[in-house]
């Protein structure tokens, strides 16, 4: 892909971005971690792609796209290793976590907590129910614009609820202050 895209230019632009957006698709379909250019110095690319354009030789960007791979791979292992790992419950209840925030951010004029509690109640199993609210809590706490779209809200809907229940961001259950 790299040789190729660049090479034929079927973009008016974009053809080298493509080409090596294109070269982790194969990395991707065997699981392995992504290729990046960040790194890479611009000449050494610059030489790269121009033998291949003047002489046809691929022994320049192959050896470069080696290089580039191998700190891809020890940049993303070192990212990997600092993330933390995922919480099983909110995987586990990921869609119900989603529909709830929905529902309460769609009922302003219920109280919030008592629409948790009653869908939580009906449909968690008493062992999660507790850290489940607390984790449905968190998550309203700090809903803001950007996130809408995860929760199928619309940024009317988000504001309605929001100036309904604004005094609950700094008291109560979802707010930082006293409880």
């Amino acid at each position: 892909m790299m040789v190729h895209l660049p090479y034929l230019q079927p973009f008016a632009d974009i053809n080298k971005r493509t080409s090596r957006l294109a070269a982790n698709l194969p990395l991707f379909r065997a699981n392995l971690c992504p290729l990046t250019f960040l790194d890479v110095p611009e000449q050494a690319y610059s030489r790269a792609t121009l033998g291949i354009y003047e002489m046809a030789r691929v022994e320049l960007l192959r050896d470069l796209y080696v290089w580039a791979y191998e700190r891809s791979t020890q940049e993303y292992l070192t990212i990997k290793q600092e993330l933390a790992k995922p919480d099983p419950l909110r995987l586990t209840w990921r869609d119900f976590i989603k529909k709830t925030i929905h529902l309460v951010v769609t009922s302003p004029e219920q109280d919030a907590f008592d629409v948790i509690q009653q869908v939580v109640k009906a449909q968690i199993p008493d062992a999660e129910k507790k850290e489940l609210q607390a984790l449905i809590i968190e998550e309203l706490r700090r809903l803001h614009e950007g996130v809408l779209a995860r929760y199928g809200l619309r940024p009317s809907e988000f504001y309605i609820w929001k100036r309904k229940h604004q005094a609950l961001e700094f008291s109560g259950p979802f707010g930082g202050g006293p409880q």
